[in-house]
């Protein structure tokens, strides 16, 4: 006979007789003892006492120096319309390395902690600390933040303090210790570790329930927790994960030389043209004509029908024979005719679907070409092109990004391979995660511009070809999202928000899985259903602007 205990935020079982013993044994092993005054669990954090904790590096399983709690203090803020007084806990982990910089992680314990954790994941190359009141991605504005709804919240900075320039700041890449912080996500579980530390012994008892969001990074670091340290999260949110990064850092290599050559760059009237033509072209395919392209499998659209008159560039009604080139190149799969070491050979592309109403760029383009020294104004994956040929690659920080082939890298290909091993996360076996009660979803724009939501496609289909429909079924879902870009950034076709949160704590509290979830547009309330990929959404009759007008279908 036995029973289910919970250890460091999992179920684990244990012989009835040895439970309790078991798991003190073990999480003080881990944790270290409570202070001696600390009450067994307590729904208000002991915040004063936080103040100048030392780490012990002992408590986190990757290597580091340990760290310190540089602040504790109650605060109250107003989170999801409603004052919620919480302990802001700010640390720095110590690398091994001297010459790397520090994880500055926060920590966010909340007065009337619900015994469960959100950890956000980052964005670009990170540099800065996620904001620990913020929804989950794709989530319901209209719904409470998790810190609202009573979780300790937290996150990092992936191992490096971002400059001006933000998520596309990736001059940490000189340190190896930094990029393997990032790329490999080692700073997350540095983190987790170290807030798990912190939380037992403000509230005096590990949570129940641990979960982890993030979308685009923060989706590849979602996915990185699952695949590396599967029992260290019971539910996964995994939003437009780029997680196959080097992969798409080739095809965006590739993309900058094509679009920088004389006269091959769309400008935003020429993607206007192009986004209008395919919208007028494909619209409709999904029983409605309402500028969201449901079937976007159906879409098939030729950029050569605007092609110019003798193919040369007169004006803003038509694309030159260089601009469809660059147009094709970006929506045609990018393979290399070299091995790398993560195995993966090509990044899918990008559907001429990517865009919105130009107040978001068109395809991650941009508003000028791609040129050295690389301009602010071109698209933003460009511009992450630009910072990895200069700090991941070559460590020059000088180097003209345009100068490397990603079809023919030659003395670069021994970097790029080894590189390979810490962005492509591309390891499909979550038997391990499944295994240990961690549920997982996905879910994708199929208008992103920053990461193809093709992508996310393949990685769903290989973990379906690895562990089979019925296994795969039991703990993971994958939603595409018609209309929906990168974040909801700008004016998308459909800005969609669903209660994923609530969705994953039913799944994981009682074993039900979401059932025919609907996202609303977080604008103006149009309603759509989400569809388990590969079924997308078909107009039926009634409302356009309801999601029950729609059935899903293949």
């Amino acid at each position: 006979m036995s029973r289910k205990l919970r250890v460091r935020g999992r179920s684990k079982r244990f012989p009835a007789g040895l439970a309790a013993a078991t798991a003190l044994v073990s999480v003080t092993a881990i944790y270290g003892p409570l202070p001696a005054a600390a009450t067994p669990v307590s729904a208000s954090p002991r915040c004063a006492e936080l103040a100048g904790t030392e780490i012990p590096s002992s408590v986190i399983s990757l290597p580091t120096n340990g760290g310190r709690v540089e602040s504790a203090s109650l605060t109250t803020q107003v989170v999801s319309g409603r004052a919620i007084e919480y302990c802001g806990v700010e640390a720095a982990l110590r690398p091994k390395d001297p010459s790397a910089p520090d994880i500055r992680l926060r920590l966010a314990m909340p007065v009337g902690w619900n015994r469960g954790t959100m950890m956000f994941g980052g964005g670009g190359y990170d540099g800065t600390i996620p904001d620990l009141t913020q929804i989950v991605p794709f989530g319901r504005p209209d719904q409470p933040a998790p810190l609202a709804r009573g979780y300790a919240t937290y996150g990092s900075d992936s191992g490096h303090q971002a400059g001006p320039a933000a998520s596309l700041d990736g001059s940490f890449g000189l340190n190896d210790e930094a990029l393997r912080n990032f790329a490999a996500g080692d700073a997350l579980k540095k983190t987790h570790d170290a807030a798990m530390y912190l939380i037992r012994r403000g509230y005096g008892a590990m949570p129940r329930h641990t979960y982890f969001a993030g979308g685009s990074t923060g989706g590849r670091e979602a996915l990185v927790v699952a695949q590396r340290w599967p029992d260290a999260f019971d539910g996964v949110i995994s939003a437009y994960p780029a997680w196959n990064n080097m992969a798409e850092v080739l095809d965006l290599g590739y993309l900058a030389q094509v679009m920088s050559r004389p006269g091959a760059f769309p400008g935003p009237d020429k993607q206007t043209l192009l986004y209008n033509s395919v919208i007028a072209a494909c619209d409709g395919q999904d029983g409605i004509k309402d500028k969201i392209v449901s079937n976007v499998s159906g879409c098939h659209f030729d950029p050569r029908v605007l092609r110019c008159p003798k193919g040369a560039d007169t004006g803003p009604t038509c694309l030159s024979d260089a601009q469809i080139a660059s147009v094709t190149a970006a929506s045609t799969p990018f393979g290399w005719p070299y091995r790398i070491a993560s195995g993966e050979r090509y990044y899918p592309g990008f559907p001429l679907l990517s865009g919105a109403d130009m107040r978001t760029p068109y395809l991650g383009f941009g508003t000028s070409a791609p040129a050295n020294p690389m301009p602010v104004t071109s698209g933003y994956g460009f511009q992450y092109w630009d910072q990895w040929v200069k700090y991941f690659l070559t460590r020059d920080p000088g180097y003209n990004s345009l100068d490397v082939d990603p079809r023919r890298p030659g003395k670069w290909l021994s970097r790029i391979s080894y590189l390979s091993t810490l962005q492509d996360r591309n390891d499909v076996d979550l038997r391990p995660f499944a295994r240990a009660g961690g549920r997982l979803i996905l879910m994708h724009g199929s208008a992103d511009e920053l990461v193809s939501h093709r992508s996310t496609n393949d990685y769903y289909r290989r973990v379906l070809a690895t562990l089979g429909p019925r296994p795969t079924n039991e703990f993971m879902r994958h939603y595409v999202a018609p209309g929906a870009n990168h974040a909801n950034f700008g004016a998308p076709a459909f800005a969609p928000g669903w209660d994923s949160l609530s969705a994953l704590e039913t799944w994981v509290d009682n074993g039900q899985p979401p059932v025919r979830p609907v996202a609303a547009d977080i604008r103006d309330g149009r309603t759509r259903p989400l569809c388990e990929y590969p079924r997308w959404p078909r107009y039926r009759s009634g409302d356009p602007d309801r999601a029950q007008s729609f059935v899903c279908s293949l």
